[in-house]
């Protein structure tokens, strides 16, 4: 058994191979598949036309009887064709012709493993050839759980992409090469090793020794693929070289357009940690090495960001030992990250779930089509086609119009995992609608003309084993392989309503959140019914609030009975009037003992995905959390997180807020708090096609650039660059070129006093009134 590291689509012979390597109990392996088409579909009156389109382009076509058909009950023909890969001219030259093509973009060795459903581990045969290669496989799915050898790597190079350093890092490796004319000496104690090379070129051919001699499973780094290799490639062909660090020889590719950048070494998992975290739904105001290894680790680079690229070239020509220690760092950083978040095993897991690489980022409508596409084509459908016109909007999830105001004891009852178990519950699936509304009369009625058949389907199978499996993944304390599936389970709604997705039909995704309206909404009553307030709804999350309660005992009490009321409810309600087995579960989560939801802004309505609650008065420190509020977001200035919290902290506990507002505003005008001013906004496009409108960030950006240009010193800001920046008396500044005086009123005006007022009314006070006499003093 093994699992799969790579996978692509080799031509030997005039015919194409899927080449497949593995990691295994003893060592890496490399499989080739029997010679291998793939395949397409055409409505069958379409067939032989399609066909003959397909010759002329010089492509090998087979027409196959039609067997299959589309989820609209229409008959298709099979086209098996080579070489693999429709280009855009023929996929156009078809569409010109009025014939529609399905299943036309998915790629050979993706069809060859999900069709053997072989996800992530597989069991395999073979004729052995040359050690560790196999040829003419058989392989199918198995369970198998990879120990993986990992390799961290970090370059450091000037801004006309000129290497200084390569940096390497795993449990038994610690290693810099650096360019340097002389010798540099590492001290006797030191934890790393420093191999000077008189050259580029030299570098280049070390980093391949290196690679291949330590023969990692998984490269990864820090925006990895996008820079650290894009890099490397770029230089490489400059020299005239190929980086054959992938095993057996093979060589790293890689393909960048204006969007993105693709990175390929065979034999090698390339991994960017951004990226993964990303994937596990991690959040970060900042996803910069230094932002995230501070806030995970609680340490950060040795070179902070804002002179990054000056400090490294000074250390570069004055302590060189010093950059090659910066170097390693940051190897370890990620290492260290990937140790503390499991990331790696997340990725192996997801892909023993979906057959997805572990590379590879995002995906859901792959793992989607990876998941259900098998299963489909064993009932005879086929997929449809993703919507030209990125397809209609389904209606979002349910969201109440909140009451606001300051309250005591206010309960959170979610439904756990709802859209998965409305899917469940109710059987919406793609086949299932096809076969709901060929047979309607016993089928379940969905939302805008839907119906779902109530025994052909697939999606609430997988979703009731992925259930199965996070329990016991819960139970076993194995958090990644929990976290996996539920991003899994959760992507499936999405999936169903993404316009990218050839399964999309308006009518599942809202028989999915429409059926999710009518049980928030129906919850609700019942919980009024029973004599308590609804205050809020939010997608899955009824906000209850006690009125008549007194003490947090008595308060999770009537949380856990709720619980057990509407549960049983559901069930009763599920069973007596669509005949179904209930797989609805709401859970008491939490008692806020204050809760506090705001109004809209110069609004008395109240706000939606905004509100703040303090959970147990007793704990010490209180734990406050903050949902949509300034303080969670990245756009506004430390201290206005800072004030917020500690302004609500009061207010939730009772304490006195005059004094203190008044000595945060007399700081802010005494210069104290300057240091927590900066604003933080990362560019969205290039600072050139910013013209209609042009926000404070961009103008920062713009002054500094000029300055740099004026100066003869490298830019700074290209598209998804992140902006520090304050605003001073001649408006905003980069906080590394500010040269007029901050101006305080704005600051005031637009970071403390929309906090205070939102707040302090409720408590019968006035944030204007409060400063009137303190203001006149500046």
């Amino acid at each position: 058994m093994g699992f799969i590291l790579t996978r692509r689509v080799v031509r030997r012979a005039n015919q194409e191979l899927v080449e497949l390597w593995l990691a295994t109990d003893t060592g890496p392996v490399c499989l080739y598949s029997t010679p291998q088409q793939n395949v397409c579909f055409v409505h069958t009156a379409d067939a032989q036309k399609a066909c003959q389109l397909l010759l002329q382009q010089r492509l090998s076509v087979d027409l196959l009887p039609d067997t299959y058909r589309t989820l609209n009950q229409q008959p298709v023909s099979l086209l098996r064709y080579s070489p693999d890969g429709l280009t855009q001219s023929v996929r156009q030259l078809l569409s010109a012709q009025g014939i529609v093509l399905y299943e036309g973009d998915i790629k050979l060795a993706d069809r060859f493993l999900m069709e053997r459903f072989a996800y992530g581990s597989i069991r395999y045969k073979g004729h052995p050839q040359q050690g560790n290669i196999l040829h003419n496989v058989t392989l199918r799915g198995a369970s198998y759980r990879p120990l993986l050898r990992s390799l961290s790597i970090d370059i450091e190079c000037d801004e006309r992409e000129n290497l200084y350093s390569i940096g390497f890092s795993a449990p038994d490796l610690k290693h810099v090469l650096l360019v340097y004319p002389t010798p540099v000496v590492t001290p006797a104690n030191s934890d790393f090793i420093v191999e000077v090379v008189p050259n580029e070129k030299t570098l280049l051919q070390r980093l391949v020794d290196i690679v291949v001699n330590y023969d990692a499973d998984v490269l990864l780094g820090w925006n990895v693929k996008q820079f650290d290799f894009a890099v490397l490639y770029r230089c490489a062909r400059r020299h005239h070289m190929q980086l054959a660090m992938g095993r057996n020889g093979s060589v790293l590719t890689v393909r960048q357009w204006e969007s993105g950048t693709i990175a390929d070494l065979p034999g090698r998992a390339l991994v960017d940690g951004i990226e993964a975290l990303k994937t596990m739904t991690y959040q970060f105001d900042s996803f910069s090495l230094d932002a995230v290894a501070g806030t995970l680790l609680n340490r950060g680079k040795l070179v902070k960001e804002d002179d990054q690229l000056a400090a490294i070239k000074a250390l570069y020509k004055h302590d060189p030992l010093q950059l090659a220690r910066y170097n390693i760092e940051d190897c370890e950083l990620v290492n260290e990250i990937a140790a503390h978040t499991r990331f790696i095993d997340f990725l192996v897991l997801r892909s023993t779930l979906t057959g997805l690489d572990m590379s590879r980022p995002g995906g859901s409508v792959a793992a989607f089509i990876n998941v259900y596409l098998p299963r489909l084509h064993r009932q005879g459908y086929i997929s449809g086609i993703r919507p030209q016109d990125g397809g209609l909007a389904s209606p979002g999830g349910y969201v109440m119009a909140s009451r606001p105001g300051l309250y005591d004891f206010v309960l959170v009852l979610d439904f756990k995992s709802l859209y998965p178990s409305i899917i469940r519950t109710f059987k919406i699936d793609p086949m299932g609608l096809a076969e709901g509304l060929a047979n309607p009369t016993t089928a379940i009625e969905g939302y805008k003309g839907a119906r779902f058949s109530r025994d052909a389907h697939f999606l609430p199978e997988i979703i009731a084993n992925l259930w199965k499996q996070r329990d016991e993944a819960k139970r076993q304390q194995d958090a990644p392989r929990s976290q996996a599936i539920k991003i899994l389970m959760n992507s499936f709604y999405g999936v169903l309503g993404s316009g990218g997705c050839p399964f999309y039909d308006p009518r599942l995704a809202s028989s999915i959140t429409l059926r999710g309206h009518d049980i928030m909404q129906t919850t609700a009553q019942w919980i009024e019914a029973a004599g308590y307030d609804v205050i809020y709804g939010d997608t899955d999350s009824t906000f209850v609030h006690l009125s008549q309660v007194h003490s947090r005992e008595e308060a999770c009490q009537i949380g856990k009975q709720l619980e057990q009321q509407i549960n049983q409810r559901w069930q009763q309600r599920l069973n007596k009037d669509f005949n179904l087995d209930c797989f609805l579960e709401i859970e008491f989560e939490t008692c806020f003992d204050k809760f506090f939801m705001p109004t809209i802004r110069n609004s008395e309505l109240g706000s939606k995905k905004r509100y703040a609650g303090l959970i147990d008065s007793q704990a010490q420190p209180p734990k406050i959390v903050f949902k949509g509020l300034e303080n969670v977001r990245s756009d506004w200035t430390s201290l206005a997180k800072t004030f917020q919290q500690e302004l609500y902290t009061r207010v939730f506990t009772g304490k006195a807020v005059e004094r203190y507002i008044l000595d945060t505003v007399a700081a802010i005008y005494a210069g104290q708090f300057d240091e927590l001013l900066i604003y933080k906004k990362r560019l969205t496009k290039p600072l050139a096609q910013y013209t209609k409108s042009v926000p404070p960030h961009v103008k920062a950006a713009q002054q500094a650039e000029l300055f740099n240009q004026t100066n003869g010193l490298p830019l700074q800001y290209r598209n998804k660059s992140a902006v520090k920046y304050v605003v001073t008396l001649a408006g905003p500044q980069t906080s590394d070129r500010q040269k007029a005086p901050l101006d305080y009123e704005h600051y005031i005006e637009k970071q403390i006093r929309p906090i205070a007022q939102s707040i302090l009314p409720v408590i019968g006070l006035s944030f204007d009134e409060l400063t009137a006499q303190q203001m006149g003093l500046f």
